[in-house]
């Protein structure tokens, strides 16, 4: 199974709700250019796209946001949403919710471009479980503990996952993103194995698993690919594959999401 992690490649900030997150994409050493961080999914909670400008990756995190666009998703029936800005550089609507199937397509007009993408949001797989063990690699009367995801993957199609993990409100860095390459078809258990923070038994877990479609795996596997020469390496990381046109940095993502929280044991 491909399972990778991103690092400190990018950061994960919680928006309005646990099953709804944004995550902050701005990478390179070139600056000014329009990042759209975009997600339908099929949850009850306000759908969020974001615009802003990209700062080179030497500098630090403030990244000016865009206002003033023209956002909207249509899905395939012809059903337009449009969505309104608030807090500067957020776009959201709350009468949208995803459904598994479906193909949704965004429109972003801004200085005059409209940039456009397509996703289709695959069908929900169910988490099983959440657990804890003791970490392999540690000991003493406090050992930290693992993580692993439980759940049965579809047979016959294709399925690719992103999963986000919270130790007691907050989310880690790394991010895992897997395929079913190896296990078609079969209980898969994922251990979720992340560096960022440790974690012992009381600790409150939250694992977040969202199914994608392929080009979005794609931009995930292709950014946890670099991981090994970013911040710290001894490559500059560039720019994933994008689904919006004409090119530029971000995303637009129709998933599925569901979480499950646990105490650690």
């Amino acid at each position: 199974m491909k399972n990778s992690k991103l690092y400190t490649i990018l950061s994960l900030s919680l928006i309005l709700s646990a099953c709804t997150k944004v995550i902050d994409l701005k990478l390179g050493n070139d600056s000014g250019k329009l990042v759209i961080e975009a997600n339908v999914t099929n949850a009850n909670a306000p759908q969020i796209i974001k615009l802003s400008k990209n700062v080179a990756f030497t500098t630090t995190n403030t990244y000016p946001p865009v206002s003033g666009a023209t956002v909207t998703v249509t899905d395939q029936t012809g059903q337009i949403y449009r969505f309104t800005e608030g807090v500067s550089g957020t776009y959201t609507n709350s009468q949208l919710k995803g459904i598994a199937g479906y193909t949704y397509t965004m429109s972003v007009l801004t200085g005059s471009i409209t940039y456009a993408a397509s996703s289709k949001m695959p069908a929900s797989v169910a988490i099983d479980s959440v657990t804890s063990k003791n970490n392999a690699f540690s000991s003493g009367s406090n050992p930290t503990k693992e993580i692993s995801v439980h759940y049965h993957d579809p047979a016959g199609v294709p399925n690719y996952y992103l999963c986000v993990m919270s130790i007691n409100g907050v989310q880690v860095k790394n991010v895992f993103a897997f395929d079913d390459e190896f296990n078609d078809g079969l209980a898969v258990s994922e251990v979720l194995r992340e560096t960022d923070i440790d974690i012992h038994a009381g600790d409150k877990i939250t694992v977040e698993m969202q199914c994608l479609d392929k080009p979005i795996y794609t931009y995930w596997f292709t950014l946890s690919q670099q991981s090994a020469n970013g911040p710290g390496g001894s490559v500059t990381p560039s720019n994933p594959p994008t689904n919006i046109s004409p090119v530029s940095l971000g995303y637009f993502s129709a998933h599925t999401t569901q979480s499950i929280t646990i105490i650690a044991k």
